[in-house]
């Protein structure tokens, strides 16, 4: 029963705030620089065998993360970076471009747009090239909140109008990608498990998009 009150607040909540509020984003741009461009390509290239001469995307996968700590800033400072840092030598071993993602989430539910959503970023192995990610402040030792979960919906929901979305998944679901078509990882052997954000998070998120029917496999 308080299960079932709890969804049927949060469902209340979502579609007042979906309804009275416009959807709003705040633009926090990262440097794309020209060599941050090279690298993408150089990316895109070397790991998918896609040759462009812009490093954009056609969205088709939407991806949850979470940040596993930290601040908007911080994080921001940190996927700013044209370059990864030394440590993250698993990651480096294949590409030098840094990570990123083109949104990233407060804990109050406030949306940073870091990057247009059809510009490449570095955050899922193996579907970059068709994936669109939004970071979220939190670690599981840190929850995500519900601010979060209605704001992920919402955006979701706004990017969903903008592109042929078809899939939303956690970052820790991109694996059950790896037998399929959508998969165009170039090295069998790259490839790292992930947590996050959560499986009651992605649930809370789903249930609040239920109706645009996106798959959470291929």
């Amino acid at each position: 029963m308080k299960k079932l009150i709890y969804v049927l607040f949060v469902l209340i909540t979502f579609f007042t705030k979906a309804q009275t509020s416009e959807f709003k984003t705040i633009n926090k741009p990262i440097d794309y620089s020209t060599e941050r461009v090279r690298l993408s390509l150089e990316y895109l290239k070397s790991h998918y065998n896609i040759t462009q001469t812009s490093p954009t995307i056609l969205p088709k996968i939407i991806v949850l993360h979470y940040t596993a700590g930290g601040t908007v800033d911080t994080n921001y400072k940190y996927f700013n970076k044209t370059h990864l840092e030394s440590a993250r030598n698993v990651l480096k071993k294949q590409s030098t471009l840094n990570v990123s993602s083109q949104y990233i989430v407060d804990r109050d539910g406030t949306i940073y747009k870091l990057m247009e959503p059809n510009m490449f970023a570095r955050h899922t192995i193996g579907l970059n090239y068709c994936a669109i990610g939004i970071e979220n402040i939190g670690s599981k030792s840190q929850p995500l909140t519900e601010k979060q979960v209605l704001a992920n919906a919402q955006l979701v929901r706004h990017l969903t109008k903008q592109y042929h979305i078809e899939y939303l998944i956690g970052h820790s679901e991109y694996g059950i990608f790896r037998e399929s078509k959508l998969w165009k990882e170039t090295d069998p052997n790259y490839f790292t498990a992930k947590d996050d954000p959560g499986k009651d998070f992605m649930k809370k998120v789903r249930l609040l998009v239920t109706d645009l029917h996106l798959k959470d496999r291929p």
